[in-house]
């Protein structure tokens, strides 16, 4: 399992980037966030999965653990494969996937090629499922008292970061770290994302 590439870019199109790593190129179809980054000649980090085929080992690659995350759970829903859940990622933030599945916003899913109606509506409702199925069953939310996050944003803001793949307590712990006031949900999703793992 190839978690992460650090190299040199050596080639960089809409469709494949290549990373140096020590003298080995591996070739990944990247998200439109990871080509907006990738300079040819310079370091990057690129996070990876490997989808394995009967005809082909395909590397994807993504500018952040939130794509990473995002692209693992669209590919675990029936009807979703790797190039469809690249085609979503590619024309929305990870931030804005998880506010369309709270808002239960089809048109911003179906804006992606090959995303019809109907699978827009069947990534809703199996991702809110996975979002009400964890949030009752967390009962530890690490230490932070329930009146820090009290208030409707907030509390939006932490399903938003458990659809991204965060823990209950992870998206406690750091939407509280984040100052609330006056900030709309998407906000404080993306101030919050800055301070995990800090």
């Amino acid at each position: 399992m190839y978690y992460y590439l650090d190299g040199t870019v050596t080639y960089c199109d809409p469709k494949l980037i290549v990373v140096d790593c020590n003298g080995v190129g591996y070739g990944v179809m990247p998200t439109s966030a990871v080509v907006a980054k990738a300079r040819v000649g310079q370091k990057m980090k690129v996070y990876t999965c490997l989808h394995v085929r009967e005809d082909a080992l395909e590397l994807y690659g993504f500018a952040d653990l939130e794509e990473k995350n995002c692209f693992l759970m669209l590919t675990a829903i029936s009807g979703v494969g790797p190039k469809v859940a690249m085609a979503i990622l590619s024309v929305t933030t990870p931030t804005q996937l998880a506010m369309s599945i709270l808002n239960e916003d089809e048109k911003a899913i179906t804006s992606a090629p090959g995303v019809g109606k109907k699978l827009a509506q069947r990534i809703i409702l199996e991702l809110k499922d996975k979002l009400a199925k964890q949030m009752p069953a967390a009962t530890d939310f690490g230490g932070v008292p329930g009146e820090v996050l009290s208030g409707g944003s907030a509390e939006s803001a932490v399903s938003a970061l458990v659809v991204l793949g965060y823990s209950v307590a992870e998206a406690r712990k750091a939407v509280a770290k984040v100052d609330t006031t006056g900030l709309t949900t998407e906000e404080i999703v993306r101030r919050a994302l800055k301070t995990i793992g800090d």
